[in-house]
């Protein structure tokens, strides 16, 4: 079998082959699906592999002090001799992992083979293809929990530790100093505890990654505003613990935690970082100290790891392996979430480069695992390659209204997106007549009524679809309600227009094309406005019919949101790409003329940017990169389109040009960013009013719907997505 080693005297990092480890008494083999590197500890280990002699022993005083006394005790020669031989020597990495129960050792009663475990120990849960664990490190993985998820257990259970130790209560202040893996990990499980959090770290990616987690507020360490948000959460008491999660020689940490304290607070060091502890300050203010040892009671006692003797729970509630069990069904039960940690999915064959990569700092991550070959189907891994299917309906077109009679249309919702982009093309618009505003809270009905000129304005959406003289719905509320809202404006025979997305989830796009199929009503369009912008149309003319395949690159400029956006709420409102991304998919197999067949999808450490290539039934190729970390100053939408010779720029909607035997470039003096909303609009209520096609079939919406989905998948399987059924 393969396993990674490394040559701590040379530095050498390799994927060895090495005998397959027998399965003794008291443990299972376990057949690893997914591994997960330790950015921090395993990143030191690497690191000081590399350094010179005198190197590794400035880092590791402890060792120097072991060899030292063994010259005292055994003389030089052999002291030499025996630290050499350990030096040159082939050492392991790895200590979480997910896998598939092999082999069965005698003793052992409750798993079988077959069943998905989650495995500890830097002795057991290896990165190799097969390894020996003994019972108490490894725990069965629950039902519905993701293997690539389940890899975290160990991590998770160092952080839940941590925790445990601060004793946490609810209601309480804490700050956690270091955003890295175990950081993020404890910031969501103070948060999960009840628990109010400031982070501090240097990288801002890091903080803002906290904050989406569940963190107040996160800076970096010598940031006014984090003692500003500590202050004003805390009423200038100071935070009730300190969890220290940094590494590194600075002891900038220790120091921050004393200031940041309240009176007889607590400070919980859980990373390796320097610890002279300023005697003035902690004497003070009576701070306790307190060190968390690795995954919990348990560790470094080998009755307990190896000879699987284990805690009385009446003495030892959370051993090793109960912090273990515990982490991976707060996972399941979606308290923690790990997907967004995970930076880099990474072939186990591609150890080395990885690991190179984040010695190098070409791959900067929080988290990364490896996986290994056939082992995450076998463990039950999400499906790569998703089915999305466009029912065959009997559709009741709509009949051309009388000629004078107005197209009624009603409001569900009136947020900014409504009020800024849709209803200033509609108020006024001859042959349009809006019938009904509906709000939840009264007032914003009101002043969309009085600014817009509805007839009426009302909370009561029932009444609204059984208005038999309302003609079209306009969904324009948050995203979790869209699906929702569409299918049962669908049901009541409306015609439907829903801003972007149509739907967060496979199951919810399911849902509306359920809708369509029972009612027999496809009247729908999704506020997919760009194909629709003027100067775009103008420059697709000008391009022209394609005869080879076409390279596309889209780069969306998108941005930092602000603290407190409600598109920070993932849990209920998706990510950003997921509510925004359809935009772009859209635009681009408008312009290819066709839609995706696969989809892949990569992003940065954090999720920050994103990547997603399309691939599309002739060959031509849609990059999209959706990036928030970009200067604000710069355009938000840049799109050039290659093929034939030619090549189509269109600079943010302002200007545009093509490039070929003849070019054109569009009027240097734009009138407006036109990004094709009131044309939009016009062809929607035109379709109402004739009966005729909506302006984007039905199945052009899903599967720009259905490819923006897919983006979650790619990313959770780390290869390319088919979209099965895509023409």
């Amino acid at each position: 079998m393969k396993q990674v080693v490394q040559n701590y005297k040379s530095g050498e990092l390799t994927v060895l082959d090495v005998p397959v480890p027998g399965c003794k008494p008291g443990g299972v083999l376990v057949r690893t699906a997914y591994s997960l590197i330790s950015t921090g500890t395993e990143l030191m280990k690497v690191s000081e592999a590399g350094m010179s002699m005198l190197g590794k022993a400035r880092s590791r005083p402890d060792q120097v002090a072991k060899v030292v006394q063994s010259v005292a005790t055994n003389g030089v020669p052999a002291t030499y001799r025996k630290v050499m031989g350990k030096l040159d020597s082939y050492t392991p990495l790895g200590y979480s992992l997910c896998g598939v129960v092999e082999q069965v050792g005698a003793g052992i009663d409750d798993v079988k083979v077959g069943d998905v475990v989650a495995c500890a120990g830097n002795e057991h849960a290896l990165h190799a293809e097969l390894n020996w664990v003994p019972k108490n490190l490894y725990t069965p993985v629950p039902d519905g929990l993701a293997p690539r998820h389940a890899a975290f257990g160990t991590v998770g259970s160092i952080a839940l530790q941590g925790v445990r130790q601060g004793e946490p209560q609810l209601g309480e202040v804490a700050l956690v100093i270091g955003l890295g893996l175990i950081g993020q990990l404890v910031v969501q499980l103070l948060v999960a505890s009840g628990v109010r959090v400031v982070g501090v770290d240097p990288d801002p990616a890091r903080c803002e990654l906290a904050e989406r987690l569940g963190a107040d507020a996160c800076g970096d360490p010598g940031s006014a505003a984090v003692e500003a948000s500590v202050a004003e959460l805390t009423g200038g008491h100071g935070v009730d613990q300190v969890y220290l999660a940094a590494g590194g020689g600075s002891n900038q940490p220790v120091e921050l935690a004393a200031r940041m304290s309240r009176d007889r607070g607590r400070v919980v060091d859980i990373g390796k970082c320097r610890l002279d502890l300023p005697w003035n300050a902690y004497y003070e203010k009576e701070l306790d100290v307190r060190f968390s040892r690795s995954y919990g009671p348990g560790r470094y006692d080998p009755e307990y790891e190896l000879a699987g003797r284990d805690y009385p729970i009446g003495y030892v509630r959370w051993t090793e392996r109960r912090n273990l069990a515990c982490f991976l069904d707060l996972l399941a039960r979606g308290r923690v979430d790990v997907e967004p940690l995970v930076s880099h999915v990474a072939d186990f064959d591609d150890a080395v480069e990885t690991y190179q990569s984040l010695k190098d700092g070409a791959l900067k991550a929080v988290a990364v695992l490896f996986r290994y070959p056939g082992q995450a189907e076998a463990a039950g891994t999400e499906a790569a390659a998703p089915v999305v299917a466009v029912p065959s309906v009997e559709v009741r077109r709509s009949p051309a209204r009388p000629a004078g009679t107005p197209v009624r249309l009603a409001f569900v919702g009136a947020g900014n997106y409504a009020t800024s982009m849709l209803l200033p093309h509609l108020a006024g618009r001859e042959g349009v007549e809006l019938s009904t505003v509906v709000t939840t809270t009264a007032l914003s009905a009101a002043n969309a009524r009085r600014k817009f000129g509805f007839a009426r304005a009302t909370t009561d959406l029932d009444a609204v679809l059984d208005d038999p003289s309302v003609d079209a719905v306009f969904v324009v509320t948050r995203h979790s309600s869209h699906a929702e809202l569409t299918q049962r404006a669908l049901l009541a025979g409306k015609a439907v227009f829903v801003e972007k997305p149509l739907a967060l989830t496979e199951d919810e796009l399911a849902g509306v094309l359920a809708a369509v199929e029972k009612s027999g009503n496809d009247r729908l369009q999704v506020g997919f406005n760009r194909r629709f912008s003027p100067l775009l149309q103008e420059a697709r003319k000008r391009f022209g019919a394609r005869t080879g395949p076409a390279s596309l690159r889209y780069l969306v400029n998108a941005g930092r949101l602000e603290h407190g956006s409600w598109y920070l709420r993932q849990d209920s409102e998706g990510s950003r790409f997921a509510g925004e991304g359809g935009h772009f998919i859209d635009t681009a197999s408008w312009l290819l003329g066709a839609d995706p067949v696969s989809v892949y999808a990569l992003t940065t450490p954090g999720n920050e940017d994103l990547q997603v290539v399309l691939r599309y039934p002739d060959g031509s190729t849609a990059t999209i990169s959706y990036v928030t970390t970009g200067a604000s100053g710069f355009p938000k939408e840049t799109l050039d389109l290659v093929a034939d010779g030619r090549v189509l720029k269109l600079d943010d909607f302002v200007r545009a040009s093509v490039y070929g035997p003849e070019r054109w470039v569009s009027s240097r003096l734009p009138k407006a960013r036109d990004k094709g909303q009131n044309a939009e609009l016009a062809a929607f209520v035109k379709a109402v009013r004739t009966g005729g096609p909506m302006p984007v079939p039905l199945e052009s919406l899903v599967a720009t719907t259905a490819a923006t989905l897919a983006v979650r998948t790619g990313l959770a399987s780390g290869v390319p997505v088919t979209l099965a059924g895509a023409r």
